[in-house]
């Protein structure tokens, strides 16, 4: 039964067994009538702009007109100019796409609702995905939406049965988040490399290490994650009510920090296989030396946010040595995976290169661990030689007398939580209770945008 096996009591796995499924269309747009179906697409101007990408882009439009069954499509435009929201209004209209949305973030309008968030107290400032994300799933709300969805703007494999297959859980079978997984392959190689590379080994590690000290609270957490067949997709469903509750990572995290999230908030959980075809989207480069780039970069984070997690809710003590010592199970873990690789592409016939994926591993995520580690650490150091200093230096004690010595030792060994949070938005569900209007300002903005780009 490895083929339609279920392996996790909190996560079902849809297995595609078959391509065909002639009811799942009416049966998503008979739930549609009560339950409004939403999509989310957050892009850059350059996914429709640079001439290698706007096929790739047309053709997400283009296949999106059969899904017949979304009340809404929400394009989270970053980092634009008017002229370019302009540009994408055109090409939305060319392809006859009804009730989409441009959300330009850097117009007045937009603009006034993240000062208004920022003027509240909502830290915003880090721009990327999870910032314009947020914004969008607050637009979602705003229009009723009960299940809303997520896909990324560069998917070069995209047709619109992988949509619906995503949204189906949710929409007709009452789950709270389905999230997509697939076969990444190109030109017949294996892709995914910081899936099969980084982070599977990297949980391995933590699962062999906390197996032997029967750390059963870290171990269900990293279980978890394990049973997710492709953890960093970016293809997801949520129904309302939990997404009102969530946080987001406003980093290369994002995805595993979702991940975190919906183990902590939801019971009722899918996985989806959307394709049997090989599935295939933009490849970030890799860059060993600059640790703000590419994969390195999206490494740092992916490492920062998963041991910071553990750290702060599920107990992890943190040290060089663990550090260090995670690093080394994490390597031999990882040579053992590729040497499955290799194995696995030989009896496809598909084409490996073992010293490539081996020099990535040594020599880029490895050293990204080692930094993820150190980014992490490195405030404990300062907080312990500081309190170590004020503790061992009696004249220095006497000189800052009274509450200002206790409020230094409190500064000095502050919390984990307060050490090391990711960078993360806030849930609609606080927004909404500290701006109850917010919705309404936000309704006010999306018709006057639709009125200036898709009128």
């Amino acid at each position: 039964m490895s083929n339609f096996a279920q392996r996790h009591t909190k996560i079902t796995t849809f297995y595609l067994l078959t391509n065909e499924q002639p009811e799942m269309i009416r049966e998503l747009e008979h739930y549609s009538r009560w339950r409004k179906a939403v999509l989310v697409i957050p892009l850059l101007a350059s996914e429709f702009s640079l001439e290698e990408n706007r096929p790739v882009f047309e053709n997400i439009l283009n296949e999106l007109r059969h899904a017949s069954y979304l009340s809404h499509i929400i394009f989270g435009l970053d980092g634009a100019t008017e002229e370019e929201a302009r540009d994408l209004a055109g090409l939305i209209q060319k392809y006859d796409l009804k009730n989409c949305l441009i959300q330009h973030n850097d117009g007045d309008g937009f603009s006034l609702i993240y000062e208004k968030l920022s003027e509240a107290g909502f830290d915003l400032h880090v721009r990327g995905k999870g910032r314009n994300m947020f914004m969008s799933f607050g637009i979602a709300l705003a229009l009723g939406a009960e299940s809303i969805g997520i896909i990324d703007a560069d998917i070069r494999t995209f047709d619109c049965n992988q949509l619906n297959r995503l949204f189906y859980p949710v929409q007709v079978l009452g789950y709270q988040f389905s999230k997509a997984y697939y076969a990444r392959l190109k030109n017949g190689q294996f892709y995914g490399r910081v899936k099969r590379l980084l982070l599977d080994p990297l949980l391995i590690a933590l699962k062999r290490k906390f197996t032997e000290t029967k750390e059963e609270k870290i171990l269900r957490l990293v279980d978890f994650l394990l049973h997710f067949n492709y953890q960093l997709s970016g293809e997801v469903v949520f129904d309302a009510s939990l997404l009102k509750r969530m946080h987001f990572a406003m980093n290369w995290g994002v995805e595993i920090f979702t991940l975190i999230e919906i183990y902590r908030k939801a019971t009722n959980i899918a996985q989806v296989e959307i394709s049997t075809e090989p599935f295939d989207h933009k490849h970030q480069p890799v860059s060993a030396q600059d640790r703000e780039k590419g994969l390195y970069k999206m490494a740092v984070d992916i490492a920062t946010t998963l041991l910071s997690s553990l750290v702060i809710e599920e107990g992890l003590e943190i040290s060089d040595h663990f550090i260090r010592d995670l690093t080394l199970t994490y390597l031999n873990v990882a040579d053992n995976l590729i040497k499955m690789y290799s194995d696995n592409a030989a009896f496809c016939g598909l084409e490996y290169d073992p010293n490539h994926e081996e020099w990535m591993v040594h020599e880029v995520f490895k050293d990204a661990l080692l930094y993820a580690g150190d980014l992490l650490i490195s405030p404990y150091r300062l907080s312990d030689r500081f309190v170590s200093f004020v503790a061992a230096h009696e004249e220095f004690q006497s000189f800052i007398k009274g509450g200002l010595l206790t409020r230094i030792k409190e500064v000095a060994g502050k919390t984990r939580e307060q050490l090391f949070e990711t960078p993360q938005t806030i849930s609609w569900e606080r927004v909404i209770r500290k701006l109850p209007n917010i919705l309404f300002e936000i309704i006010d903005v999306v018709e006057s945008e639709k009125q200036k780009f898709l009128h």
